[in-house]
């Protein structure tokens, strides 16, 4: 990925079930002060390429930023392991620990969300969480349907997806009014690049989860971000998860859609830096 920083190195995290999770961490510029380490959680069929600006912003305003693929998508293998959000949400904790981020704050973009959200969860004194920055995510209420968990896995869907004037259109209602043709075609992208298998087993890992109780003992701030022309999540679950999380608030993002990282980067930014200067 192209940023205005440093490749410091790039590495791969090997889990306890043998999945390797592809890394990077990012730099900051040469004088910018030391700032908060930021991880970068992206969501289900996305990659690290979906936080390109939101990473080359942080890291001129002097973060040191890791970003990862998870499991199954982009450079990362699946390992042994069913996928659950508990699995991903240690798959963070080894990413935090190989990269000796400590005091982070965390953001998670949907399904990244989760992950950012289990792990705190489990691990809300751990000393390697500074504050979460939720985007476009949820704590309970994602049962996936099983007609959309086939779509997603299926061979069809997948060849519409590499057609890019169908691709776009079909993952349409996953972005709000006026987003930018490019930034639609880089979701394309990346959901065509997602294997059909990982795609459907992600999206059904969910059924049933619900980590709200957990959440009540989680007091690091957090910011819980989502679009009010969301269309995959529903605003009311995602106040929901404002409201359990003591140290949270809320904010809408007026006429945006599910996907923040690549529609509306700087709230990202902006909440970081909120979080980091507490």
């Amino acid at each position: 990925m192209t940023t205005a920083g440093e490749v410091t190195h790039e590495l791969r995290v090997r889990t306890d079930d043998g999945a390797e999770l592809a890394v990077s961490v990012l730099a900051p510029l040469a004088g910018t002060g030391p700032a908060a380490d930021v991880v970068l959680v992206h969501g289900w069929a996305h990659t690290r390429r979906a936080w390109g600006t939101v990473a080359d912003r942080l890291i001129r305003a002097g973060h040191r930023v890791v970003l990862y693929d998870q499991r199954g998508h982009g450079a990362s293998t699946l390992g042994r392991s069913p996928v659950s959000v508990e699995r991903l949400g240690a798959d963070l904790a080894a990413v935090l620990g190989e990269t000796g981020a400590r005091e982070a704050v965390v953001v998670g973009h949907s399904g990244g969300g989760f992950a950012a959200l289990s792990y705190a969860s489990v691990s809300p004194s751990a000393g390697r969480l500074r504050g979460l920055v939720l985007l476009g995510t949820a704590a309970h209420g994602q049962d996936t349907p099983d007609s959309e968990v086939r779509m997603m896995g299926s061979a069809l869907f997948s060849r519409a997806l590499r057609v890019p004037w169908l691709g776009r259109r079909l993952l349409g209602s996953t972005m709000g009014r006026a987003v930018d043709p490019v930034v639609r075609e880089v979701n394309r992208q990346m959901f065509a690049a997602a294997v059909p298998r990982v795609r459907a087993e992600f999206f059904r890992c969910t059924r049933g989860w619900d980590v709200r109780e957990a959440l009540k003992a989680v007091t690091v701030p957090a910011v819980v971000v989502h679009g009010d022309a969301d269309k995959v999540i529903d605003g009311a679950l995602a106040r929901a998860l404002a409201q359990v999380l003591p140290g949270a608030r809320f904010e809408e993002a007026a006429g945006a859609g599910h996907m923040l990282p690549l529609e509306r980067p700087l709230l990202a930014v902006g909440a970081v830096a909120e979080l980091a200067a507490r």
